[in-house]
């Protein structure tokens, strides 16, 4: 058993920071990567060393095995952490972690290799006796044996990337016509995404639930679940609310995905934090859909309702230490949920909406977290995932947690960008939504009530919040001297065009 000193973190954004935070509650050095758009990232400047690893474009930066290996050697790092995205999963940078004798927080690389290729890890959670969605269980290549599985197997059917994940190379046909042309599609965006055009067929279950069970390995034998996440609230696929427990779960229905995951990862020989996820048919039936071998975005919402710091037992289990506790150890307690929040026009179908952060205040008071990536005067750049935060709400039970996550959302201010904070607004008041009569086609079926324009009490506060920045700006102007006119205020560069006409 050995502890580190050192840890390269290699990410940026939200989960970067939070990796710090963890190294510093555990005395260990934390060193961040940045690239040449994240200079002022909040990432480097919570870290305590920082090195630059390229230009803007993550194929150049933070895709760059070789750079950051050869930052991790410079620095003296004794182990990386991967974050999620970018190279967490990848099985050649954990390998190339080994091979330098630096230890890769996360799962061997031949686990990641398993489980990272989806037809494989189908076969695997046969073998371990865990239901699949029906579907192939190797990839396809020709078109035509595409078209006989999928007569075979029945419409709809998902067209899926092998290599794939995080909604990318997927497509849903319920038409045969159509299904040359979406395979084309899915193909090609699986090869940009990934490298890797193989795809593969599963039954598109109709109004399913998305939930998933994370897990914990340590290198003594112990595998143990850390319970469910409700993950069923997405958009294109990516998920954007997520919560624990689901309103959906029996005590039976958790014990009894709880003790298939453990199967599947005891028979993947799997150590550290990993995450299996599964559809749920109306009938409660589950389905194994893919196993993440990294930490996932949503963790902080089971870390609110366990009292467990997930990032640190990542980091202990990876220094060798057991873990510290039992299957029967582990309680839920209350309820938590968690909104995504992006850089993002809910108005323009979600565009990205990269930009300087003129005002940012966010929320505070019992029960709420905020894990953000960002600070006020900081800059969205428009090369990587639009996250810039994510708001967690606890309760002692679903409603509190909803109550205080509405709370929490009217109270965070952010202006010059466009957030998906109103959205959210419209989604936690919706009678369906309160009911916790979910699915994953949620929002695609409701979208027009969701996105809807702002209402008047949003303009206001937005005019309110404008008029604060601007007595501030004229502040610190005649602090500063003279300054002709107001024409560089931020608000009247940005504020009225992002806000809409005030009336």
């Amino acid at each position: 058993m050995s502890s580190f000193r050192r840890i390269l973190i290699a990410n940026r954004g939200e989960i970067a920071v939070r990796i710090a935070r963890a190294c510093r509650e555990l005395d260990i050095a934390s060193l961040a990567v940045y690239s040449e758009a994240d200079r002022a990232a909040l990432h480097v400047r919570m870290a305590d060393e920082a090195f630059a690893i390229g230009p803007a474009p993550s194929r150049e930066s933070y895709l760059r095995i070789d750079r950051i290996l050869e930052v991790a050697r410079r620095s003296g790092a004794d182990a990386v952490h991967p974050g999620y995205g970018f190279l967490a999963e990848n099985a050649a940078f954990a390998r190339a972690c080994e091979e330098a004798g630096i230890a890769f927080i996360g799962p061997r690389s031949e686990t990641i290799a398993l489980l990272g290729e989806k037809t494989s890890a189908r076969r695997l959670a046969v073998e371990a006796g865990v239901p699949v969605v029906p579907g192939t269980l190797a990839p396809l290549d020709d078109l035509d044996l595409l078209r006989g599985e999928a007569e075979r197997i029945g419409l709809p059917i998902m067209i899926k990337a092998a290599a794939g994940g995080g909604g990318k190379g997927l497509r849903l046909v319920r038409d045969a016509s159509f299904l040359a042309a979406a395979a084309a599609r899915a193909r090609s965006e699986a090869l940009s995404a990934f490298g890797d055009g193989r795809l593969y067929l599963e039954k598109a279950l109709e109004r399913p639930r998305h939930i998933e069970i994370q897990v914990l390995a340590d290198h003594h034998g112990h595998t143990v679940h850390v319970f469910e996440r409700e993950c069923s609230i997405q958009r294109r696929h990516q998920k954007v609310i997520e919560e624990s427990p689901s309103p959906f779960v029996t005590p039976e229905l958790r014990e009894h995905m709880g003790a298939l995951a453990v199967a599947l990862a005891v028979r993947a020989g799997y150590r550290n934090a990993g995450t299996l996820e599964f559809l749920v048919d109306a009938a409660g039936h589950p389905y194994f859909l893919e196993m993440n071998t990294r930490l996932q975005v949503e963790h902080p919402v089971t870390e609110m309702v366990t009292g467990l710091d997930l990032v640190k037992l990542q980091i202990r289990v990876a220094q060798g230490e057991p873990l510290p506790f039992a299957q029967a150890d582990l309680r839920q307690r209350g309820h938590a949920i968690e909104c995504r929040v992006y850089a993002e026009d809910p108005g323009q179908g979600f565009l990205p909406s990269p930009g300087r952060i003129v005002v940012l205040r966010a929320p505070a008071g019992p029960g709420l977290r905020d894990d953000s990536g960002v600070y006020e005067g900081g800059e969205v750049p428009i090369h990587y995932d639009p996250l810039i935060s994510k708001l967690v709400a606890w309760g002692t039970d679903r409603a509190e947690a909803i109550a205080r996550m509405r709370r929490a959302v009217s109270e965070y201010a952010v202006l010059g960008i466009t957030t998906t904070l109103p959205f959210f607004e419209r989604v936690l008041r919706h009678p369906a939504f309160l009911a916790g009569d979910i699915d994953t086609g949620f929002i695609e079926r409701h979208l027009d009530q969701l996105r809807a324009a702002p209402s008047d009490e949003d303009r206001d506060i937005a005019v309110v919040a404008a008029a604060v920045r601007a007595l501030r700006d004229r502040q610190s102007a005649r602090a500063q001297g003279p300054v002709p006119g107001d024409a560089t205020s931020a608000w009247r560069a940005r504020g009225w065009r992002d806000l809409g006409p005030v009336r």
